[in-house]
């Protein structure tokens, strides 16, 4: 594996931790960066065999229901490492919400209504876990990352607020 995607990458962050199954690395990743980073349970069921053949990762432990445990290598942590110090390059933002929202003024007043409403109740529930994530985290590092997300789930209330009737 010559370089390492985004996806990977958060997978080799998270094994630091220990050794996981691909459902625990998914909700790992939901709970640690999933409101300003997705990865989908795919992409990580995608992301490992590759890592594996790549010997990034090996297999660990058996678990209940089949399932396999993976665990970093020396040369996946090198690797992560590696990663860590590259140029980022452009974020983009992927927001189906945003979408929608660029295209509401085809719709009727009432979808229009019905589609902000939507989105507001469910940001509103962001906008909670992201604060109590906020206030829990220990590390400066996720702190500051909670914080953004606080702060981005305040931008897409703001937007939603601004969308004429």
């Amino acid at each position: 594996m010559s370089e390492l995607n985004a996806t990977s990458a958060a997978l080799l962050g998270l094994l630091h931790e220990g050794p996981k199954t691909g459902g625990q690395l998914v909700a790992a990743a939901t709970e640690r960066f999933g409101g300003f980073f997705s990865v989908t349970r795919s992409q990580v069921y995608r992301e490992l065999p590759a890592l594996t053949e790549a010997g990034l990762l090996r297999l660990g432990k058996q678990g209940p229901r089949s399932s396999q445990q993976y665990a970093i290598t020396p040369a996946g942590k090198r690797a992560f490492k590696s990663w860590l110090n590259t140029e980022p390059g452009p974020d983009n933002v992927r927001s189906p919400l945003i979408l929608r929202l660029v295209y509401s003024g085809t719709l009727t007043p009432k979808q229009r209504a019905n589609l902000v409403e939507s989105a507001r109740a469910q940001y509103a529930v962001k906008m909670d876990e992201a604060r109590n994530a906020a206030k829990t985290a220990s590390d400066p590092y996720e702190k500051a990352a909670a914080d953004f997300t606080v702060s981005y789930n305040r931008a897409i209330m703001k937007l939603l607020d601004n969308i004429p009737e």
